[in-house]
């Protein structure tokens, strides 16, 4: 029988390389720092605009992990929201989608509370708020059990599958749980972005629930790196880079579930990839102060509603290109209505018109 990490009679007592990993680790911690820095000075509004970024980023980048397509416009209405900046107020955010943002924003704004069953129960419950993943009920607010057979991570076909792990029987779920969370709350000897990188791996290999164990590991890990921070501020997101390597990170979790307890390569990569994380944070710091570099060089001009609407998607995360159709349909007016909001503000030197007949569009101008 093939062995896994948790079948080792030392589990859970990991080890890694210190050699390896306390290097890297200085690094990161350097480049967090830096950052951290950096972020002090733009200000209240502006930490709260970035933070609305990365927010939106890391939900959408960890359901994309899993294969999940969420709606951009639904997932950034219901994070602006519990932020209390403008937000859309016809846009309809699904159940699941305000779950999530739920679920993430109790990890992460309440980073220094006490993670208890319970809480954990209320995040995965929040997740499935209609008891089903897709077409399939599932448990919900309670651990597994093995009703339907081992939990097991597969791949491929029907009747030629592939079982990349298996997870401890669920009559262990209580006490494998129990160790976890004692040392989330109680274990002070370690680095917290270390401890982040550890709970993340050992929250997989658990599995303890039916559904959401990927997405709640990543949640764990985010709310631990803002401990790390002392920082309800989000200035990075891990789930973006985790998506961007998506395969590689699959691989390392595979490999450090087989049998050995040294967790050095999993650590290696998890701090490789913080480490990218956050030196792509920079892109989305700057959007936030181009955004506002923007508006105080506008502040004169005289716009309507619609057409602050439109230019702020614009300078957020509009997707395609903006026509007098997406314009009419976005703001529920009439083409001639949107013809003319764009024409006064190409007047006005905020637009300009690139392509002709059926290719025209607008873009904002340099």
């Amino acid at each position: 029988m093939k062995k896994y990490i948790w079948q080792n009679p030392k589990y859970p007592d990991f080890s890694y390389d210190s050699s390896v990993i306390l290097p890297l680790l200085s690094t990161v911690r350097l480049k967090q720092g830096y950052l951290l820095g950096k972020m002090e000075g733009i200000g209240f509004e502006n930490h709260r605009k970035t933070l609305l970024n990365v927010l939106t980023e890391d939900v959408i980048k960890s359901n994309e992990i899993e294969g999940l397509k969420l709606n951009l416009e639904q997932v950034r209405s219901s994070i602006a929201k519990k932020l209390g900046l403008d937000f859309d107020e016809n846009v309809y955010v699904d159940r699941d989608i305000d779950g999530f943002v739920d679920m993430m924003f109790d990890a992460t704004q309440e980073y220094n509370k006490k993670l208890t069953e319970e809480r954990l129960f209320s995040w995965q419950a929040a997740m499935f708020p209609t008891g089903r993943s897709g077409l399939h009920k599932i448990k919900t607010g309670e651990y597994r059990d093995d009703r339907q057979g081992p939990m097991q991570v597969v791949s491929g076909a029907i009747g030629h599958e592939k079982v990349h792990y298996e997870a401890p029987p669920a009559n262990q779920l209580d006490s494998e749980m129990k160790n976890l969370i004692d040392y989330i709350n109680n274990e002070s000897k370690t680095d917290l972005i270390l401890k982040a990188g550890i709970v993340h791996l050992w929250f997989v290999i658990i599995h303890p629930f039916e559904d959401g164990n990927g997405r709640i590991a990543r949640a764990l890990a985010d709310m631990l790196l803002a401990r790390s921070e002392n920082s309800k501020n989000r200035f990075y997101s891990m789930s973006s880079q985790i998506n961007k390597v998506r395969k590689s990170y699959y691989k390392a979790l595979e490999l450090t579930q087989s049998q050995s307890l040294d967790i050095t390569d999993w650590l290696k990569w998890f701090l490789e990839n913080l480490l990218l994380a956050i030196t792509s944070s920079e892109t989305l710091f700057k959007d936030v102060m181009q955004k506002a570099e923007f508006w105080q060089k506008h502040r004169h001009i005289s716009m309507n509603e619609r057409q602050v609407k439109i230019i702020n998607k614009l300078l957020d995360y509009f997707e395609g290109k903006l026509t007098t159709t997406k314009w009419a349909k976005i703001c529920n007016c009439s083409q001639d209505t949107a013809t003319r909001d764009i024409t006064d503000l190409i007047s006005k030197g905020i637009l300009q018109k690139q392509g002709e007949a059926r290719a025209t569009h607008y873009i904002i101008k340099n």
